[in-house]
């Protein structure tokens, strides 16, 4: 089984898993046989990439961290959650609104039981990458792969279950000051003006400022959403704190927030290449990043999972076979297509064995 960009996809191809919209309804059934007119539908629903089995892929296991359907159900619980923390942030007084708020939390925390339950059950390192995709709303599905992220990260620490599901609750909450920031900025497919950026900024003061009015929400859940974008050396924002001064789950979903966003789709930029994602966090370690929280967040990631479609610097075309855990970047290769973009019987290459890196990945076509 491979994970393909639905761009590739031709008539006659079987699919390899369910596929689902974005309610978590089945759009198409696994063993389905791709036609033209199916292939469209799976656009019009904007399904950007889908698994699919083929002889070039037999033997590859894909497996998902996350179930598809518990990923839905997150998005939505996100999705609903945020609106009504927002609609009813600005009249706490009103009863109804702070048994509405307090049930969203509720929903949140038993979302996130799951989601670390399906953590805790399944040892191998976290894929989020090769993973089927409808192109949601950008914040909702951010703010599940970063509580994810920092779930893992959170149990790599060795921190208890308290402070674990602090964690991702902050972790899916950092982002909600964002539903006051105007979308035509969010989604702007240019560069922001200055004052477009300091606007977005905001987003920090304003989050913290909905969440501890809640008392369902222990403050350090709060803090997440103000800390989030500060840094080690006090050029991060909103108020320049220094590493002392910076709360640990910060420092947690700092790391979590960049690497998802460097490597998630954006209407201003492609998506960034796992392994070069990484080395945006290595190039602020010690100084923007905690170095611990960077080791551990290696170790316990899939930078290249299993069943992804990528492309080499000498043009041969593969998909990954084997995750190589000692060297993040560098995994074994499935060949199936030459320099001339024609097919070869597939045959095996392992980049771990590839010293200097004179070989390398250049794309990963079901990431953008």
């Amino acid at each position: 089984m491979r994970l393909i960009n639905i761009d590739s996809c031709e008539p006659g191809i079987r699919i390899g898993k369910t596929i689902y919209n974005d309610k978590g309804k089945i759009l198409l059934s696994e063993g389905v046989e791709l036609t033209d007119k199916l292939i469209k539908k799976l656009k019009k629903y904007n399904v950007s990439t889908i698994y699919v089995e083929d002889e070039q892929s037999e033997g590859i296991e894909i497996v998902e961290t996350i179930p598809l359907e518990l990923r839905f159900e997150a998005i939505n619980t996100i999705t609903e959650g945020f609106q009504t923390i927002a609609e009813l942030n600005s009249d706490r007084s009103h009863i109804k609104g702070m048994i509405k708020s307090g049930r969203a939390i509720r929903s949140f925390q038993k979302i996130f039981k799951d989601i670390l339950t399906c953590l805790t059950e399944n040892k191998t390192a976290i894929n989020l990458l090769a993973t089927a995709k409808i192109h949601e709303n950008y914040v909702y599905t951010h703010s599940v792969n970063v509580a994810i992220y920092a779930c893992q990260l959170a149990i790599e620490n060795g921190l208890p279950l308290k402070n674990i599901e602090e964690i991702g609750l902050g972790a899916m909450l950092h982002d909600i000051g964002k539903v006051y920031i105007p979308p035509e900025i969010l989604n702007k497919p240019g560069k922001l003006t200055n004052e477009e950026y300091e606007k977005v900024k905001t987003h920090c003061e304003l989050g913290f400022e909905m969440l501890r009015k809640i008392h369902e929400i222990p403050l350090p859940v709060a803090h997440c959403a103000l800390q989030h974008h500060e840094r080690l050396d006090g050029l991060g924002y909103p108020r320049q704190l220094f590493d002392k001064e910076i709360h640990k789950y910060a420092k947690i979903i700092s790391i979590t927030d960049v690497f998802d966003a460097v490597t998630s789709a954006r209407p201003y930029r492609p998506p960034m290449l796992p392994h070069k994602g990484l080395e945006i966090l290595y190039s602020g370690s010690g100084t923007q990043f905690d170095s611990k929280q960077i080791e551990l967040f290696k170790n316990c990631i899939a930078l290249y999972p299993e069943g992804l479609t990528v492309k080499l610097n000498d043009g041969r075309t593969g998909i990954i076979a084997k995750y190589n855990f000692n060297a993040a970047g560098r995994p074994l290769i499935r060949i199936i297509r030459d320099e001339e973009n024609q097919e070869v019987v597939p045959y095996e290459v392992d980049l771990s064995v590839y010293e200097n890196l004179t070989l390398d990945i250049v794309e990963a076509d079901a990431i953008l």
